[in-house]
């Protein structure tokens, strides 16, 4: 079973505290890690680009000039794809670019990001999660405090507005509550934070 540190929001160690092993100690899935980043990020996609063919362009049914005997070369009408406002030749469409993956791969997935990440060390556990007045400054200085210089993401266990508001305006941190975690953002950042009670939330859903 995986142990880790708990720490406060000033950096100071607070304690440890026993993982899931099924949780945060499970077999690491690179292809399911993949296959869920690629799902996500094709279902981000919102498929409604749509350009004309030649057979749509309004106008162009008269023959420019007759076959013969202009000197120009022949033409069938003026809105085919190599004449200015013509037609795109395979003009894309509308479709739907959106994948599916099935719940035990998803969790699978998830659980795997999250090992991956402990393993690493690139997982920290807060004891508390809050601030005074919701002011930038206090994120900033907890971020200072827990050597967060690259991008993270901190999952909470209540959607605290507070916290939301302090992390706003820091580009490289965004706020999640834990009932949102994803592989995409999981691995997509360099730091992953969760307070206690996200990390109980998550082995009550993914370690039953």
């Amino acid at each position: 079973m995986p142990s880790i540190k708990v720490y406060k929001m000033d950096g100071t160690e607070a304690g440890s505290m026993k993982l899931s092993e099924k949780v945060f100690g499970a077999e690491y899935r690179e292809e399911l890690i993949h296959q869920a980043v690629v799902t996500r990020l094709a279902n981000d996609r919102q498929g409604t680009k749509s350009t004309l063919t030649r057979t749509e362009v309004r106008g162009g049914g008269k023959k420019p000039w007759r076959q013969k005997g202009t000197g120009n070369a022949r033409q069938g009408s003026i809105r085919a794809p190599q004449w200015i406002k013509g037609g795109v030749v395979f003009a894309p469409k509308s479709r739907d670019f959106s994948k599916d993956m099935n719940k035990k791969a998803k969790i699978a997935a998830l659980v795997s990001a999250l090992s991956k990440k402990v393993a690493d060390g690139e997982v920290i556990v807060l004891e508390e999660l809050a601030v005074n007045e919701g002011k930038t400054k206090e994120m900033a200085a907890f971020c200072k405090a827990l050597k967060l210089d690259k991008t993270a993401i901190i999952y909470m266990d209540n959607a605290d507005d507070k916290v939301i508001q302090a992390a706003r305006n820091i580009q490289k941190l965004s706020t999640l509550p834990v009932e949102q975690i994803s592989v995409y953002e999981v691995v997509a950042n360099d730091k992953v934070v969760l307070t206690k009670a996200a990390v109980k939330k998550i082995e009550e859903v993914y370690g039953a």
